[in-house]
């Protein structure tokens, strides 16, 4: 039985264990939370997101709870940390988690900064334990469906694909637009994307973007194209947040094979769909369950990761770094409005 303790009592580290509730295996003992103690205590009443359930009471009276990292560290009964806390307090709260003998499984962003992203990496090969950072979206059925696909090769040759993601603006957290502590929707919304791409099409060379910001420094709406040696390879993306409230979460993609086209936008009504080059139109199943089954599906994977010792593709570091990357050369193209080499 592996033992988790997870730091950050927000929106997802709610998610994350109430994910952990449903899985074999693993068992949550401890929480960690500094900066809203009522939570410690039971009221996560005030904890809300963009998609499924809102925070409610909770009986804490069956975890250890603790109000600083290195305390939980020090708890022998957890073996992996699960961070949830503020994307700029990533990178220090891995490292020391993994010095202290703890396998890590961060939250997406892995960093703020790509020089942090590669000390976090670093320290992990030099602990020899895992980080596994959260990139949730190759776990949705959907997007695993595109990846099998691919493998398969049954549509032929992958010819690209647009990805979107759209919210309201997340009033509810804290410091949002401020790019050295949340990092805005490119860091928060749209890093989701940019990791999918480059698991699913490779790194990209070049990267055009433009946009509108906020604070002259943090894109606010964006839309990205991203540039492959292969010319007939068209990879985009159009991310951000809208002003009106109640605009809804959506995202979603359509991928363009040889043989066929693969349409779907979650949360908006268009169910996976494939598009045939014969003119049929199919809509496969997909596993049915809660808005936290790709959660489920992706602790499952750190699970594994750690048993074995061997990294997963999809959670590894380097490729959440490859991410980051990506959006900082993002970002770059949208303050001078010219295309941005990435390597």
């Amino acid at each position: 039985m592996l033992k988790v303790g997870i730091t950050g009592i927000g929106f997802m580290g709610m998610i994350h264990y109430l994910a952990y509730q449903n899985l074999p295996g693993v068992e949550v003992v401890a929480f960690c939370e500094k900066y809203n103690q009522d939570r410690l205590k039971g009221d996560w009443t005030t904890i809300k997101g963009n998609f499924g359930p809102q925070g409610t009471m909770m009986d804490m009276s069956k975890f250890a709870c603790y109000t600083e990292l290195d305390d939980m560290l020090a708890d022998p009964n957890v073996d992996i940390v699960d961070i949830c806390l503020p994307p700029n307090q990533h990178a220090e709260a891995t490292i020391r988690a993994l010095k202290a003998g703890k396998h890590v499984f961060c939250e997406k962003p892995i960093s703020l900064s790509s020089d942090e992203g590669a000390a976090m990496v670093q320290a992990a090969e030099e602990s020899g334990k895992m980080l596994n950072i959260g990139h949730v979206l190759p776990f949705f059925p959907a997007y695993d469906y595109l990846v099998e696909a691919k493998k398969s090769g049954k549509w032929g040759k992958l010819l690209g694909g647009s990805f979107s993601r759209v919210t309201e603006v997340p009033k509810w957290l804290p410091n949002y637009w401020k790019m050295d502590i949340c990092g805005g929707p490119m860091l928060d919304l749209h890093i989701h994307d940019a990791h999918f791409i480059r698991y699913f099409f490779g790194m990209p060379h070049t990267i055009q973007s433009v946009g509108r910001c906020q604070n002259g420094d943090a894109p606010e709406y964006f839309q990205s194209q991203f540039l492959y040696d292969d010319p007939e390879l068209v990879v985009t993306a159009t991310s951000g947040v809208i002003r009106q409230s109640g605009r809804p979460f959506t995202f979603g993609f359509e991928v363009h094979f040889e043989k066929a086209t693969v349409l779907c936008d979650l949360f908006m009504n268009m169910p996976l769909t494939v598009l045939h080059e014969d003119g049929s139109i199919e809509k496969p199943e997909l596993p049915a369950g809660t808005d936290t089954l790709p959660f489920e599906m992706e602790i499952a994977e750190v699970l594994r990761s750690v048993e074995s010792g061997v990294k997963s593709e999809k959670l590894d570091g380097s490729l959440a770094s490859d991410a980051l990357l990506i959006c900082h050369k993002e970002i770059e193209a949208v303050l001078t409005r010219k295309p941005v080499a990435v390597k």
